[in-house]
């Protein structure tokens, strides 16, 4: 496990972190369709909240893609890097998550966030903002629409319908499960919306969330009991 100290010079309000999503947004790749799905290698990052102790720790889980067997996984565990702001949750969260797909012993591939990418207020998400950082491709797979509207998609597994801001789509809706309720994906980086829900499909054949972010939720909440004990383990609010 690595232990992380926030990095200097991060944003400590508001207006600095929004200036800096201002300044990185443009670097977003969007013209690049990504790694097909079922190849190569999907890691998983996800992070878990000890409020009482402001300590925050990440996982990142490697998946063999065409398996979905685990091959790698790391965590890092530091201080809460900002407080609880919608739509700047990235701030809070990054410093470990890096630390955590640093500490791997395998190239991470492609990256799936617990959260958003351009499917985010400012377009700009942790899944946009992580790609950006590390120059990996990347994809958010939500639990929520955030602020987004959308229809249901048709009940069976597969099925999709725009999340739209307006007349923009900014993501998808995808049934991962006949019957279940959808999850939320969106472009991070380097890779394209159709080929981001056939990732997340491909990564879900049991379960309503994709394998990726399963084992990095159950390694990211161990890994926090073992910094600071159980009591107050928690899971963090819908990642943007």
């Amino acid at each position: 496990m690595t232990t992380v100290r926030i990095p200097a010079g991060w944003p400590a309000t508001e207006e600095e972190a929004r200036a800096v999503q201002d300044d990185l947004r443009g670097r977003v790749v969007l013209d690049e369709p990504g790694p097909p799905p079922g190849t190569g290698h999907v890691t998983g990052v996800d992070v878990a909240y000890d409020d009482e102790h402001d300590v925050v720790a990440a996982a990142a889980v490697v998946l063999d893609a065409a398996t979905l067997t685990v091959v790698a996984e790391a965590t890092a565990v530091g201080e809460v890097s900002f407080p609880y702001v919608p739509g700047l949750l990235a701030f809070r969260e990054l410093p470990t998550v890096l630390a955590a797909l640093d500490a791997l012993s395998l190239d991470p591939g492609l990256v799936v966030c617990d959260g958003y990418g351009l499917a985010h207020p400012r377009r700009f998400g942790l899944a946009s903002h992580l790609g950006v950082l590390t120059g990996l491709p990347t994809i958010g797979a939500a639990k929520n629409p955030f602020t987004f509207t959308y229809d249901e998609p048709g009940t069976a597994r597969g099925s999709t319908a725009p999340l739209l801001a307006g007349a923009e789509e900014v993501g998808r809706a995808v049934r991962t499960q006949t019957g279940v309720k959808p999850v939320f994906v969106s472009v991070g980086h380097r890779v394209d919306l159709t080929n981001a829900c056939a990732h997340v499909l491909a990564l879900s054949p049991k379960y309503r969330i994709p394998e990726s972010t399963r084992h990095a939720d159950s390694l990211c909440r161990r890994a926090l009991a073992e910094a600071v004990g159980a009591a107050g383990v928690t899971t963090g609010p819908a990642t943007d």
